[in-house]
């Protein structure tokens, strides 16, 4: 009897101890997708220069094509209070530069704004989302340069 238990007790530890290596694992391949695809999107409204809004525009289709290259997804209804724009698994907050009290940003005339982009890290796995139901998203931030605009 002192056997069967001790075996028992050691396949639930190897058990246990697989699920966290492989939730680590998927976690880490998960925002390794979102830092890459949080980069392109500051990436692509710096070389657009903030004209990313427009749904299936130039500055849209290219996040797009990237998400899908390197197969980033999250659920359509995903959105964060206080962010003009949320679609795909990130969003994007135009910030006016002029009220900003960062001694950091020098402004020398004209309208300056920069752009905060949240992506998102989602993993679905049934056993962890079971144990912890809402440690389901996990967020990336950044922010873009200081672009100039004209109004």
């Amino acid at each position: 009897m002192r056997d069967a238990f001790g075996g028992i007790v050691n396949i639930v530890i190897i058990v246990v101890f697989l699920v966290i290596v492989s939730g680590y694992l998927a976690f880490n391949v998960n925002y390794t997708k979102a830092f890459r695809v949080k980069n392109k999107i500051i990436t692509a409204i710096e070389q657009y220069e903030g004209n990313c809004s427009v749904i299936n525009g130039a500055c849209d289709q290219a996040i797009t094509n990237y998400m899908r290259e390197i197969g980033y997804s999250i659920e359509n209804n995903f959105k964060i209070e206080g962010y003009d724009t949320c679609r795909n698994g990130y969003c994007i907050q135009k910030i006016d530069a002029s009220s900003n009290t960062d001694p950091s940003i020098v402004l020398e005339g004209g309208n300056k704004v920069y752009y905060k982009v949240v992506t998102v890290i989602y993993i679905d796995i049934p056993i962890i989302n079971k144990i912890m139901p809402y440690l389901k998203v996990f967020q990336v931030t950044g922010t873009t340069k200081v672009i100039e605009t004209t109004r």
